[in-house]
């Protein structure tokens, strides 16, 4: 780079639009692991992770093998135009790992948001109805459809109107913020009586862990009394498993928590280690509602993606991936207890699996939260090599999505570090 020629930080701003924000004010040179590297040669502890995408970690060997292996054949045909075994191969593993024993099918789109809108649209086809209930907190993409799911209005909604419609949300479960699995419960009641008809809704979609809403989990006993009240209604009932999937819980699938088992799920992030794949994988009957043409799309499917992803499946096997989230999640939460005891802006700590999370408020008593010092806790941690980023509604909470294959002499690292972080700033 010639002296005249502005930095990349400054290149950025020229070229890239406002509209995308960026957590963390570095340019990434390489990555490996659970580790990557800025263009100053500085070395971080990656516990952003692609925001949930590389459970098996940046640039896993056996997945960029597989990738370049697909190379040398062919790197795009198009479903729709002619069918390939890597396709089906995977649609016949995930429709296994999701239905077991039932009869399920799949279609792989490009992105998450896609493959929410076009689970919506399964419902709509099988039901013929047209009402879809969201819940406040959720996050389900930034297209039309899923902006209008979304259950927040800022950064997502901004005076991008009018949304879709036919979209109700009622509140989320979360026993921190006095929402209780009965009161939500009484709140979806109430939209059947004053807003929709039961047998006007087509489908209920749901994070079994919500994600960008907080790292917040849904109890058990409200997916299990959600699932009893979808199917005396018959209305669908979809999990989005965007961020949830693939080990990140300490299950395969965040709804293996509770024992239930839903009509459709989306998947996408972690399924294919960093390549850009989603899918829809659903009930058979339900997979067949839309009449052929109704589905698809010119990448989706790509057969790297499809490579890679069954490549994730197998390293989630032989490496038992979602065993070590399992770990990784005791880990990290004994950590966060031992903080939360000594630093008064810690107010709630949180863990299902490798899913962990840290809130901060002004004071444990009133529960305000604190967005303020979240952020100069997450750009202290960046100081101390350590990447982490924020969410929730109100964006105070920290969150973790370290790669399912460190070490745990890593995540003890990245615990000093967040520790030093609150230090720092006098959390």
């Amino acid at each position: 780079m010639s002296s005249q020629q502005k930095p990349p930080v400054s290149a950025r701003t020229q070229h890239i639009s406002n509209g995308i924000a960026t957590a963390h004010p570095i340019t990434v040179a390489r990555a490996a692991g659970a580790y990557l590297w800025d263009d100053q040669g500085k070395k971080y502890l990656d516990f952003v992770g692609g925001i949930g995408v590389l459970n098996v970690g940046h640039n896993h060997p056996r997945v960029v093998e597989a990738v370049r292996k697909q190379l040398d054949t062919f790197s795009h045909i198009c479903f729709q135009v002619a069918a390939y075994d890597q396709y089906i191969d995977l649609a016949a593993q995930l429709n296994q790992m999701v239905g077991g024993a039932e009869h399920y099918k799949s279609v792989f789109l490009t992105t998450g948001a896609e493959a929410v809108e076009n689970a919506i649209k399964i419902a709509r086809a099988h039901t013929n109805r047209p009402g879809v209930i969201a819940f406040r907190g959720g996050f389900h993409g930034r297209t039309l459809m899923g902006m209008s799911l979304t259950g927040m209005s800022q950064p997502y909604r901004q005076n991008f109107g009018p949304l879709a419609p036919d979209i109700y949300h009622i509140p989320y479960p979360n026993e921190y913020r006095g929402v209780s699995t009965e009161k939500a419960l009484v709140a979806l009641q109430e939209v059947f009586d004053t807003q929709i008809a039961a047998d006007r809704v087509a489908a209920i979609i749901i994070e079994p862990v919500q994600g960008d809403g907080g790292f917040i989990a849904a109890p058990a006993e409200f997916m299990r009394a959600l699932r009893k009240k979808t199917e005396e209604l018959g209305i669908m009932l979809i999990c989005d498993e965007i961020q949830t999937g693939f080990g990140r819980t300490g299950k395969l699938f965040g709804f293996q928590h509770s024992g239930i088992q839903p009509d459709l799920v989306t998947v996408a992030k972690s399924l294919a280690g960093g390549l850009p794949i989603s899918g829809v994988v659903g009930r058979a009957e339900l997979m067949d509602a839309p009449l052929p043409g109704g589905l698809g799309g010119t990448y989706g499917g790509n057969p790297l993606g499809c490579a890679a992803a069954l490549e994730v499946i197998k390293i989630f096997e032989s490496e038992n991936l979602v065993e070590r989230s399992r770990a990784i999640g005791e880990q990290l939460l004994a950590g966060f207890e031992v903080l939360e005891s000594r630093f008064k802006s810690i107010g709630h700590v949180r863990t299902i699996g490798a899913m962990a999370a840290v809130e901060f408020v002004t004071d444990r008593t009133s529960k305000e939260p604190d967005a303020a010092i979240a952020q100069r806790v997450i750009d202290a941690a960046r100081e101390e090599g350590l990447l982490v980023i924020k969410c929730g509604v109100y964006r105070n909470v920290v969150r973790f999505i370290c790669p399912l294959v460190i070490s745990e002499q890593d995540v003890a690292e990245a615990l000093g570090m967040f520790e030093r972080a609150l230090v720092a700033v006098k959390a």
